[in-house]
């Protein structure tokens, strides 16, 4: 007798998100579609000129790329252009959702914002990135949670939200204000919705990721500084990966997971928080 995640035939499951080539989203949709589930997924609509080298290299579409995966699989895929930091731009994405498969079973909210000048003391950190980042970040799940959480009570018992958090929440490092302070609210909002929605079946869990080499860390120079921080900082002594992250996020979807909520796991090769890169 073998081992394996069930409760996925038939399913829907939203990733927002989903749209880069080295990623985190990405291999959830996949792993997603694998265990059994249709996908549908959402990107922010990036430019071209604006995707990191090796995506112009391959030829990459964003979430047009992530559904061919999809559907090569032999599931169904609906690609989706939606700002989640604009609650109309969610509505409108639930009554596209709801036309095209009628329900959502899973929806992992991912969608994040890049890095950029946020990465400062709150004293010097200008307004204008505070607020950057949590639109996305916070309203983004916020949003997606409220929307997509509606149709999930209406479409009776069950039903399971992951949102993906980040052991900054944790680890609250200076220079990280705006990114810390809206993955905490994050992991609050987690547990305040699987309090409200435990009762009609929905699960709400949360997935912190460690350091995750994706393209969003292509600004961060390699180098001994690198190589000690996951030498000294990482018990398992290596980066994670977004199959990593995707395996968990899989598990809080399934059935295996059925007595499972307001939970945050943290994928993170057991890190020491106070290790400073």
């Amino acid at each position: 007798m073998t081992f394996e995640l069930t409760g996925f035939a038939g399913k829907v499951a939203l990733v927002s998100g989903a749209g880069r080539m080295r990623s985190i989203g990405r291999p959830i949709a996949v792993a997603l579609a694998q265990a059994g589930c249709d996908l549908v997924l959402t990107g922010s609509g990036r430019a071209p000129e604006r995707y990191p080298a090796d995506e112009q290299a391959e030829g990459w579409r964003d979430v047009d790329s992530v559904a061919e995966e999809v559907r090569a699989l032999g599931r169904r895929a609906l690609a989706l252009v939606c700002d989640v930091a604009n609650a109309g731009a969610v509505d409108e994405l639930a009554t596209r959702v709801q036309a095209e498969f009628g329900r959502i079973d899973f929806l992992v909210n991912n969608a994040g914002s890049h890095r950029g000048e946020d990465r400062q003391p709150v004293t010097q950190l200008p307004i204008e990135q505070w607020h950057r980042v949590l639109n996305v970040n916070l309203d983004g799940t916020f949003y997606m949670s409220r929307r997509i959480g509606q149709d999930m009570l209406r479409q009776g018992p069950g039903g399971a939200i992951v949102n993906i958090s980040s052991v900054v929440a944790r680890a609250l490092l200076p220079n990280s204000a705006a990114y810390s302070a809206s993955k905490a609210a994050i992991n609050a909002l987690t547990t305040i919705m699987a309090g409200e929605l435990g009762p009609q079946g929905v699960r709400v869990n949360g997935v912190a990721p460690g350091l995750v080499d994706t393209s969003r860390m292509d600004g961060v120079p390699r180098g001994a500084a690198w190589d000690a921080y996951i030498r000294q900082g990482i018990a398992l002594g290596r980066c994670g990966s977004g199959e990593d992250i995707a395996n968990a996020v899989v598990f809080l979807c399934s059935e295996q997971a059925a007595w499972l909520t307001g939970q945050v796991l943290h994928v993170d090769g057991g890190a020491f928080h106070g290790h400073r890169m």
